[in-house]
């Protein structure tokens, strides 16, 4: 029973310092980590402050460089998401060839080498938010599936006639 009591205290105290990492993390993302007084990015900042909390999609453009990732996890951070992953993926880092199954998973069989299903990326930030940096640099086969997934919220892994349902903007 002694152990019992000290593992459900530890638990206690696991859980609560993990709210207070959480609350700490969040205050990193708040409005004012988004420093400057121009017009036109007081402009954006309203823009964002708009979008945290809509159901659909964001598209961010800029170029290399410009904070997109920083205002994504804003958004993220100051939407009812906020509680769960916040995912960033740069498609540039990863090699065309193999993108498709780090996004989209594959099943066992799917090619040569598939010896076991592989879980998919985009199912990792499921309840939260993905941010899919450098989608220009991606084929537009691939974009176009990726569009199917914000559409229709399902993704197919490699291999597979069966789509599966996820919930991420």
């Amino acid at each position: 029973i002694k152990q019992i009591v000290r593992n459900a205290l530890r638990q206690k105290s696991l859980q609560s310092e993990n709210v207070l990492l959480k609350r700490e993390l969040g205050k990193d993302y708040d409005f004012t980590s988004i420093i400057g007084e121009s017009a036109a990015l007081k402009s954006i900042i309203d823009e964002v402050k708009k979008v945290a909390d809509a159901r659909s999609s964001v598209l961010l453009l800029g170029e290399t460089g410009t904070g997109k990732e920083l205002f994504a996890r804003v958004i993220h951070h100051n939407s009812s998401r906020r509680e769960m992953p916040f995912v960033p993926i740069n498609c540039s880092a990863i090699p065309e060839n193999l993108l498709e199954t780090e996004l989209f998973g594959h099943v066992r069989g799917a090619f040569t080498g598939a010896v076991a299903t592989k879980k998919r990326i985009l199912e990792d930030a499921e309840g939260g938010t993905v941010f899919l940096d450098e989608i220009g640099d991606m084929s537009l086969a691939l974009q176009a599936k990726l569009l199917r997934v914000l559409e229709d919220q399902v993704i197919r892994p490699v291999g597979s006639t069966k789509g599966i349902k996820v919930d991420i903007r």
